[in-house]
Formats: C-alpha cells, sequence, structure tokens
C-alpha cells in the first residue's frame, strides 16, 4: 500500500463560487480506442435507473445533533443517483447511455443540462416528465461519512427504461432481490456485457436464486457483507470463489482492505489493497468503483489492473466532496500518477502495481495534485 502522505487529499468543494471542473475541461483519453473498429455498437456502456438532485452539505464539524442548528461551511448540488455511476464512466472516456425519467422542474431542467452538455451522456433514452417532480437527496457529509435525506415519487410505468435497450459493449444493472428487470435479458441476448451490483436486501432472505437476472451477467460486484450473506461463506474470498457458480466473474470490495476478485474462465484471482486517503465524502464510491471496472474489462487488461483501476478511481472520489461530480477524470488519474513517482518514499513494487497506467496518461498535463476542486449550485443562471 502506498503511504498515505503522498495521496492523502486536502479539504475541497467548500466554495462553489470559485473553481469549477467538468468533463469538458478534462484531457480526453479513449481506453478503447485500439479496439474500435466499424460495425461496433454505438455506445460503450448503457444505464438505466433514477437520477437524483444531490444537496450536498460540506464542512460540518460533526453530525448534526437533534434539537440545534448546524452551519455547514459549504454546500453544493448535483446530480446524483444513477448519474453517479454515468458520469463516472464517461469521465474516463466511455461512450455512455443512460434511460432515465426527468422532472419538468428546475432540478431536472438542471440535471439533464449537467449530464448531457457536461459529461457528454447521450440521453437520447431519456424522457421528462410532465408534472412529476425530481426525486431530491440531501447529503451531509462528516467525518469522512455522510448522513442523508431523500424524497421522491416513482414515475409513471411508461416512462421508464425501454424494453429495447440500445445496443451497447456492455451494461451496468443494479440487481433488485425477487424482481427481474426484462431489458437485462434483452440487451444479454444482443451481446451486451451485464455487469451487476446489488443493495441491502430488506426482506433478509439473501437468496442468490431471488436474483434471477444474474444468470445474465458477466461480473457480479458485490461487497463483502453482501457477498458473505448471499453465499453463507464466513470470509470475502470464500464468499467471492463461491459466487462464480453463478457467474463468471466475482468482485467482492473490501472496504479499507481493497479489493479481491475471481474470474472462472480464465482462473485469474487477483488482490489489490486499498490506496489511503482523507475520505472526505464516500458518496458515490462504489459506482466509481465499478465504472473503473468496467473501463478496464472492456480494454481487455488483466483482472488484476482492471481491480487497481477501479480502486485507484474509488480512492481519488473520496477526496472531493458530491456524487457525479467526484467522479476523476484522467488528468486526475495522470496527476496522482505523477504525484507519487515523485516521492522518494514510496514502495518500488507499489508503484509497479499501477504501471499500466503509463500509455494512457496525458503528456500535456501540467496541473498539481490534489487537485481543488467546488461543486456547482443551480443558484445561478447560465451568465453567473
Amino acid at each position: 500500500m502506498m503511504p498515505s502522505h503522498a495521496i492523502a487529499g486536502e479539504e475541497t468543494g467548500g466554495d462553489p463560487e470559485h473553481l469549477t471542473q467538468t468533463a469538458r475541461h478534462q484531457a480526453q483519453v479513449d481506453p478503447l480506442a485500439g479496439l474500435r473498429a466499424p460495425g461496433d455498437p454505438p455506445w460503450d456502456v448503457y444505464l438505466t435507473g433514477t437520477v437524483f438532485l444531490d444537496i450536498v452539505f460540506t464542512g460540518l464539524d460533526t453530525a448534526p445533533v437533534r434539537g440545534t442548528e448546524s452551519w455547514a461551511r459549504g454546500m453544493g448540488s448535483s446530480p446524483g443517483g444513477v448519474a453517479n455511476m454515468a458520469a463516472a464512466l464517461a469521465r474516463l472516456g466511455l461512450r455512455t447511455s443512460l434511460a432515465a425519467a426527468f422532472g419538468d422542474d428546475h432540478y431536472g431542467e438542471y440535471c439533464w443540462d449537467a449530464l448531457a452538455r457536461g459529461e457528454g451522456i447521450d440521453l437520447t433514452p431519456s424522457r421528462t416528465v410532465p408534472g412529476w417532480h425530481s426525486p431530491v437527496t440531501v447529503s451531509m457529509a462528516y467525518e469522512g461519512e455522510r448522513t442523508m435525506i431523500s424524497h421522491g415519487h416513482e414515475p409513471p410505468p411508461e416512462k421508464l427504461a425501454p424494453d429495447c435497450p440500445p445496443p451497447a459493449r456492455a451494461a451496468v444493472a443494479s440487481l433488485t432481490p425477487g424482481r427481474r428487470a426484462p431489458w437485462i435479458a434483452e440487451a444479454a441476448r444482443k451481446g451486451t456485457r451485464i455487469f451487476a451490483d446489488v443493495g441491502w436486501d430488506d426482506t433478509g432472505a439473501w437468496d442468490l436464486a431471488g436474483l434471477a437476472d444474474l444468470e445474465h451477467c458477466e461480473a457480479f460486484l458485490p461487497n463483502a457483507e453482501e457477498a458473505m450473506r448471499y453465499t453463507g461463506s464466513s470470509c470475502p474470498k470464500a464468499a467471492a470463489h463461491a459466487l462464480t457458480e453463478h457467474v463468471p466473474v466475482a468482485v467482492v470490495t473490501l472496504g479499507a482492505e481493497g479489493a479481491y476478485a475471481v474470474d472462472r474462465r480464465t482462473g485469474e484471482t487477483a488482490e489489490v489493497p486499498a490506496i489511503a486517503v482523507e475520505a472526505l465524502d464516500p458518496t458515490g464510491a462504489g459506482d466509481v468503483f465499478v465504472a473503473g471496472f468496467v473501463t478496464g474489462t472492456l480494454a481487455g487488461w488483466p483482472l488484476a489492473d482492471r481491480l487497481a483501476l477501479a480502486g485507484l478511481t474509488a480512492a481519488l472520489s473520496v477526496q472531493e466532496f458530491g456524487g457525479s461530480l467526484s467522479a476523476p477524470g484522467w488528468s486526475e488519474i495522470g496527476a496522482w500518477w505523477r504525484r507519487v513517482q515523485s516521492l522518494d518514499t514510496q514502495n518500488p513494487a507499489a508503484l509497479r502495481r499501477y504501471a499500466f497506467l503509463d500509455p494512457l496518461i496525458p503528456t500535456h498535463l501540467d496541473r498539481p495534485w490534489p487537485l481543488r476542486r467546488a461543486v456547482p449550485t443551480i443558484g445561478f443562471g447560465r451568465n453567473a
């Protein structure tokens, strides 16, 4: 593991009126450039889900106390929910298409604009729903954790994902126990590679048979607790191996311990330790991890390199406040890579683990690391 002082982030995001970074300012890297050919699907990744407006309060010293008023030193807004994954994929250079319902309120307009214009995400399969207000999450970040309050209503059923998803190399799905999503089977039938995660099973059943769409998936990426509960295993690594009886690739995230992965088809196993960072806001880190793993997989990298990129991008994201706007692009990855190589205290073996980044890093990068990046707010007009 690399020393924490080499990659600890500074507190950011407290002043939305200052620096703002979006994908339009990122150095452009196409990790699939050498693989693209005529006749390829138009999109690298397809997503569907709910877009929230995330309002994030930052700079809180402690958790809010009942009956008192707390003042935050910073506040920002950004698209959240499935937008976290979409932005993370787009910033890593993947052509991303998103199907979601957007409210016809100012929140929905802001989220649409931030994703389509700011991140270059294709929203052709998405819809604006008249009279439906956007779901909202208020997040309070403190002591490396977060507390969230959300509100929203289900959009009309006909405004959800299309039955026939657009052709894509891959799709990312969130599996729901006891419920099939018809688009997953349809996408897999067309040759789309499905990567899936899962939320907490509120029913307490933890029955893998209840994850019916797992049969269509190439990779399953639960956290350690979820993996152990679904398999009845006593340790995360054993759980990962058990999961490969149901899906070709199992990736189990281990929190501060990193991640472990098994590929049944190739026999590969990989374990990558976590990068020590100062975690300011973990919102969206799991989505960024999945985006990194999908990117490496589509690029045809070895399992260990895919896992390393996933862990690195997730680590960089928690040093920023917010969800979708904390996702790193290649300029942030490059700045980190140059910074850690410049430190005499680095472990050479740890550095070699990330040498696969060299061909991808923009050569003209001249910005320092860590980068300061504020979260924009919807409170200003376009010309502000």
